[in-house]
This record gives structure tokens, sequence and C-alpha cells, in this order.
């Protein structure tokens, strides 16, 4: 009887023990988007339908303050891939190469595949030129993936000489399409999500970490009629500023946008932000269309999914549009992670993290072992408990030329460097001044917060790779 009770008990044990699922892998499901800023509905704006971003929201943890390493699409994605800061991987524009200066780093997607994993991208991952690259590899990285496929829509191969184009070339201006016949299947992010589903549903048996990267919603802003009828012009409104607000800033921190609007009227700035919104529906659409196949396939207890946005884009904020600010609406961006069993799924996390806590975070919720060098820190304390205490601050750069731009972000302020502090500096209270109004750089009273933070900068950048000739134009 005592040996049966005995036997019985470690049997029960066995059952019961998490090690008993040991060979059972996590899966990655890994979704991209591109220059989405934190206009959706599960980010507290009703305006923007995004009801399938929402629903990944409600499952899994939502991160409110999460910030990209560059707000520019290669040297960003290059970071959060590397899991290194762009001063180590030296990518500041859209031509340079990580892997020409790290040949031997390993990415997220080679963690994976060095462990027994099918590691597979359709669409824009790593960087590519954007609608100019669609239909090839870009800047890809052939070493991260077993598998790739660069589709190719009418979006690209029909349209492209009907699109209104109010500045610059296509890619890098304020320019967009209403497309009133073509269906969400012919437009490229269309062909995205039927590509992604076929590599889950052909690889659902064994691990996988596989990458669905969308293309919306980037200029040019293309999408069916049906989503631009969510936005009636009537309710698309630009930003109201106090007057003056321009002149209060450093004049490097409004050069990403060289004449405010890069001169174009309010009307049709009215036109290209309807179009953007428009953008964001049918991508979020297309992301509904992977989640249904995660649904179908039972793959929710068994796969981490990851979504996230390369980084910020402007809507007219301090008269800037698109990227490459170190204002919130350039540096932060939409993160949801789900994690099956995490017990903070369903809450939002108001702790300021970063991309380069990506790679960690993927490490240790899947039980592998991460290069030692990584920049960021594991947020898997976050996802089973998002107040969890958390004083890591985020940090964000870009380049002005000759010289950078320093910025980092806690939970309450933003402080920012141009040039270390020679070509002027901003501080701003998120708690009072959540739009960046006031700048509070040279008030008396702020003098040991700015001599904190300013330490934090200092810290961050110490080493700081400094390039021997001026960065290159940076085009959008």
């Amino acid at each position: 009887m005592k040996s049966f009770i005995f036997h019985l008990a470690v049997a029960l044990l066995l059952f019961s023990s998490p090690l008993s699922g040991a060979d059972k892998k996590l899966n990655v499901l890994f979704i991209a988007v591109d220059d989405m800023n934190c206009d959706l509905g599960c980010y507290g704006v009703p305006q923007v339908k995004s009801p399938n971003i929402d629903r990944l929201a409600k499952m899994g943890v939502k991160f409110d303050r999460a910030y990209c390493q560059f707000p520019l699409c290669s040297p960003s994605r290059s970071s959060l891939m590397t899991g290194l800061r762009p001063d180590t991987t030296q990518v500041y524009d859209l031509q340079k190469r990580f892997r020409s200066v790290m040949p031997d780093v390993v990415t997220i997607p080679q963690m994976f595949m060095n462990n027994g994993y099918y590691a597979a991208r359709v669409g824009k991952i790593y960087h590519y030129g954007n609608p100019n690259d669609i239909g090839t590899s870009g800047l890809d990285d052939p070493a991260s993936w077993n598998h790739f496929v660069n589709p190719a829509g009418r979006d690209k191969t029909v349209l492209e000489k009907d699109i209104i184009n109010y500045t610059h070339g296509l890619g890098a201006g304020m320019c967009f399409l209403n497309d009133k016949t073509g269906s969400d299947e012919e437009h490229t992010d269309g062909k995205v999500a039927i590509e992604g589903i076929k590599l889950i549903e052909e690889n659902k048996g064994k691990p996988f970490f596989l990458a669905v990267g969308f293309y919306k919603p980037h200029t040019p802003y293309i999408a069916p009629a049906k989503y631009f009828e969510k936005y009636p012009m009537s309710e698309i409104t630009l930003p109201v500023e106090p007057a003056g607000n321009r002149n209060s800033k450093p004049k490097p921190a409004l050069a990403s946008t060289p004449q405010p609007l890069f001169g174009v009227t309010i009307n049709q700035a009215r036109e290209c932000k309807q179009a953007y919104y428009a953008a964001i529906s049918f991508v979020d659409a297309q992301i509904g269309k992977v989640l249904d196949a995660m649904d179908r396939n039972k793959l929710w207890d068994s796969t981490i999914v990851v979504f996230w946005s390369d980084h910020g884009y402007h809507l007219g904020e301090h008269g800037l549009w698109m990227k490459q600010s170190l204002f919130e609406e350039s540096a932060r961006v939409p993160v949801i992670i789900v994690s099956p069993g995490a017990k903070g799924n369903g809450k939002p996390c108001a702790r300021t993290v970063e991309f380069v806590d990506l790679y960690p975070t993927l490490a240790e919720l899947t039980g592998l072992k991460p290069p030692t060098n990584l920049a960021g820190q594991s947020l898997k304390p976050l996802l089973d408990d998002p107040q969890a205490k958390w004083d890591k601050p985020a940090f964000t750069q870009v380049w002005r030329g000759g010289f950078a731009g320093h910025s980092v972000r806690t939970e309450r302020w933003r402080y920012t460097e141009w040039n270390d502090g020679a070509n002027g500096a901003e501080l701003y209270d998120h708690d009072s001044d959540p739009h960046e109004f006031t700048n509070l750089a040279s008030d008396p009273k702020q003098v040991a917060t700015v001599a904190e933070l300013k330490a934090l900068v200092k810290k961050n950048w110490a080493n700081e790779y400094k390039p021997t000739a001026q960065i290159k134009s940076q085009k959008k």
C-alpha cells in the first residue's frame, strides 16, 4: 500500500510539474507595421477604427510608454532585430547594413534558428524602401531566415501613376490614393496577410518564429475606398497648439520637417491625415485575418505574439509630419505582447520600455540563451505584473547632419539635448504637458531635474560612436 501511494504521488508530481512540457517550445508570431503611430482605439484615440489591434491589446499587455531607439526605419529595425543600440550597429541612415559593422551578430530570428526553430519572413521586417523596394528583399538580412516571401500588390504595380502627391518623391512625401476599385487581397498588405497565414498553417506542427511585416500606413497612404469611408473629411482636424509654439523650440527639434507641414495647405494636410487613418484601418483588417488564423489553428496557448511599429509618426504636431523628431509622437511606438499564461494579460503597462528590451524578453519567455551583449532588459516581470517596480528609462536619438540629438524618457519627463546641449535643450513635464508645448529646460525650478536627466543622457551615450563624415541625407 505504501509503495502504491509513493508511486501515485510521484506520478501526480510529474503530471503537474511545468517541466512535463519542457520539450514543447513556444512559437513566436512577430507582427510589424510601417510608420504607425499610437493613434489607435486601444491607445485612447476612438476616432481611429482598429478593432483587431484593439483585440490584441485585450488579450495581452499593451505598453503605453514604449519607445524606439531611432525614429527612422532602418536604424530602428536594425536596433530592434539585433537588440543593440544605434551607436553599436552604426546604422543611422537608409543605406548602411549592420553586418558591414558586425558580420557575426546574432539577430532575434537567428537565435531561434540556432535552437531548432523554423524562421520565416513575409513582407517588411528589416528595411525596404517603401514603396520603391516592394517586391524585392531591400536591405533584408538573409542570415535571419530559413524562408522569405516578398509580395507586391496593385498599390505598387498598378496604382503608382495615379497617386496624388503634394510634396516630393513617393514614400518621402505627403501623397495618397483612394482605391475605388481594388480589393484588399489585391494590395500588397492583403498579400502579406495571405502569405503569413500560409506560413502559419504550413508550419504549425513545429516550433516557429514567423515574422509578418506589413507596409502600411507608410506613405503613399493607399487603401481601398471602404476604409476612407470610415473617416469623413468633416471629422478630420489638425492639432490646435499655442501661438508661438514652434518659436519656443530649438531649431534642430523642428528640422525633420523643413517647413510647417512641408508647405502644403491645411486642407491638403487634412486629406493626407484622412488617408493615413484609412491605411491604419486597412492594415488592421489584414492583421485581423492573421489573428483569425491563430484562432482556427488553436495556437494561442503555444504562441507568443508581438505587435510593433518601427517608430511613431507626426500628423501636424508642432507643424511636423512623418518621423525623425525627438518629440513624443515620433519616438513613441505601439507595442503589444501576448504571452501564454502571463498574469498581466489584458492589462495596460505604463512603465517606460524600449525596443532593445524585446530581444531579451523573447529569449526569457522561450527559455533560450541570448547573446551576452544585449542593451535591453527582459519585460517578463511587466508581463506578469504591469505595475511592477521598474525604473529603467528609454533612450531615443537622431542625427542632424554633423551632430546628434539625444533624448531620455522617464514616466514623467522627456529631456532632449542637441549637440550635447550646444544647439539647445528641451525638458517637458508629461504630467502637466503631454503635448510638449512648454520647454522647461531653462526653468530655475527644474535645475535638479535637468541635472538628473542630463546625467542619464551622458551615461547612456558615454561611448557614443561619432561618424567621421556627415550623416547622409536621410530620405524618408
